[in-house]
Order: C-alpha cells, then structure tokens, then sequence
C-alpha cells in the first residue's frame, strides 16, 4: 500500500492519500486550506494516474475538512464521515470564525452515506476498517488496514499524547473507552498515521504514553 502524506494548513494537519496497486485511492482528512497544497494533491492524484474512490474524514474538525470541496469539485466523490460529526461539520463556517476569528464562507460539499462502526472499505487489495472512536469529537473514527497494520488515527491517538476533549462534543471518559478499545484490538505492530505531528506505533504508544498507564 503506498500512503503519500501531505501536511496542511495553518494547524500542520496530515492528510494522507493511501493508494494500491489497483491505481484506486482513498483521501483521508483532506485539511488542504492554501491553494499550494489543494493542488499538490489533486496533481498527485492525477500524474500518479489514481482513481479517487474515497473521501474520508476521522472527524469533522475544521482543520481536517477544509480541502473537501477541492476534492468534491475537482473528482467530483462526496466526503464519508460519521453522522454523530454531522452537526460540526454542516457548522463549518461558526467553527473558523470561533476557533480562529476569522470569516469561512465556502460551502461545504453534500455528504455521501455515513461511516458507522464496523464498516468496510474495500479498496483495491486491500480493505479499510472504521472504528467509532468518540472523545475528540462524538463522531470521530479511526481507519484499519489489517493486512498492512496501520491505523488512520486523526485526532485521537498522537505521538506520545491524545486529541483535545475540551472541545464541543468532546468526552475524556470515551476517549479513554476509544483507546482502551484500540489497544486490546490492534496488533502491537500497527503502525498509526496521526492526524498531527509524526507517525508512531502502537507498541511505542503503549510502553510510553502516559495516556495508556
């Protein structure tokens, strides 16, 4: 599986875009904001010759929707998010304006159906798993490629820490389920791709994140 990231935005946000053999693709947490980044990866995905079939976002933080339209307009594939982050992200507009006091007039693509737990993605050779993983937000999620061990972890599980539940719709005991959940499910070796910051493992995680004692 090849995975190609690209960090976005004021915030440094990653959005990846994970790819096979089978030239089918999948962009998760398109936070392209910049003009130089949208078309980064709109020209990746074209010179690389890939067919977008999936736009997924881990939650619907601002930060990691921003590129959406771009991808909506440009491949024309509506974004796949949780519905319990349906809220948030039809309130794109107030969450800018709130969290960086600054106006966001863009509309927001439609929706296409919602992920939901347990949920399989099959792209290519491979599949993608969803995992409802509330606590950063009340939709978040988390995407599994078993076959490869990696995890798309968004905003829950960072390097050595965790995503922010002080937020709206933030919940520190179901963060603490949602991790609790992905480290006795997931193999040790799982590599977890972060929503910021560098790539982890789950081993590292479990031996040296105080959020895992």
């Amino acid at each position: 599986m090849n995975i190609k990231t690209f960090q976005c935005n004021f915030l440094q946000e990653n959005c990846y875009v994970v790819s096979d053999e089978t030239c089918e693709a999948a962009v998760i947490d398109c936070g392209a904001y910049y003009d130089a980044e949208r078309k980064a990866i709109a020209s990746y995905l074209e010179e690389q010759q890939l067919k977008l079939r999936y736009v997924l976002c881990t939650h619907a933080h601002f930060d990691h929707i921003f590129g959406l339209d771009m991808l909506y307009d440009t491949f024309d594939v509506k974004p796949r998010l949780h519905a319990a982050d349906e809220y948030i992200y039809h309130g794109m507009s107030q969450q800018v304006e709130a969290m960086m006091g600054m106006p966001y007039t863009q509309p927001m693509p439609p929706l296409d159906i919602f992920l939901t737990d347990g949920y399989q993605l099959p792209l290519g050779n491979h599949r993608i798993d969803v995992m409802h993983t509330p606590g950063h937000s009340p939709g978040s999620v988390v995407f599994y490629v078993a076959d490869e061990h990696c995890l798309f972890a968004g905003d829950t599980l960072f390097r050595m820490s965790v995503g922010r539940t002080d937020l709206e719709g933030g919940s520190w005991t179901a963060m603490m389920k949602s991790l609790q959940r992905i480290a006795t499910t997931l193999s040790k070796d799982t590599v977890v791709y972060c929503g910021h910051g560098p790539s982890t493992t789950l081993a590292d995680e479990l031996r040296m994140n105080p959020y895992f004692k």
